[in-house]
């Protein structure tokens, strides 16, 4: 199955953990927090909610669950999600394509991208001419590879409109359906 969203958001950029500086569970001197709340044991119910009710709270929880599925985070209270509820997540994420994450990319951010997400990259790219140079430089990939890639993307889109042409069904009447007679042939038949 495969998650389409269009919705703006703002991505964290590769390797940008700033966003852990804003998050609940980040203990101070005003906000003492015990971070073993957040790896409890299944059926420790009572830290489960409680680290659930601290995410609840937390300004960048979806910056935290993006970051946890993104590196495979399997442990602990992440976004405010258990170990057991992520699990599904994790199988998806590869399937996800968000299209604000790849108009972002597009535009020069460093975000982490699925595979879907990569493909439609490649494909925006081609169709909007995008250079191969830029292309590289976004994906972080060599010129060649780029080029390769463009190559494969114009072939596709090519097999794809031939897979087209040849699937159309033809309209009755026209010359291949009908039965050619002698006023066909002109006088020599």
């Amino acid at each position: 199955m495969t998650i389409t969203t269009t919705t703006p958001a703002r991505h964290r950029s590769l390797g940008d953990n700033t966003w852990q500086d804003k998050a609940v569970c980040q203990s101070t001197v005003h906000n003492p927090v015990d971070p073993e709340i957040f790896f409890p044991h299944p059926d420790e119910t009572i830290k489960i909610a409680k680290a659930k009710r601290l995410c609840g709270q937390c300004p960048v929880r979806q910056a935290c669950l993006d970051a946890a599925l993104e590196q495979g985070d399997t442990h602990g209270i992440r976004g405010g999600m258990t170990e057991e509820e992520r699990e599904p997540l994790h199988d998806e994420i590869t399937a996800r394509l968000d299209y604000s994450r790849v108009n972002a990319t597009l535009a020069g951010r460093d975000i982490h991208l699925t595979k879907a997400e990569r493909r439609a990259v490649i494909q925006a790219g081609y169709r909007h001419g995008v250079t191969v140079e830029r292309l590289a430089w976004l994906l972080k990939i060599t010129d060649e590879h780029a080029n390769r890639l463009y190559r494969e993307t114009r072939q596709a889109i090519r097999n794809r409109d031939l897979e087209q042409a040849t699937n159309t069904p033809r309209r009755p009447g026209t010359t291949s359906e009908r039965t050619l007679g002698r006023a066909d042939f002109g006088t020599a038949a």
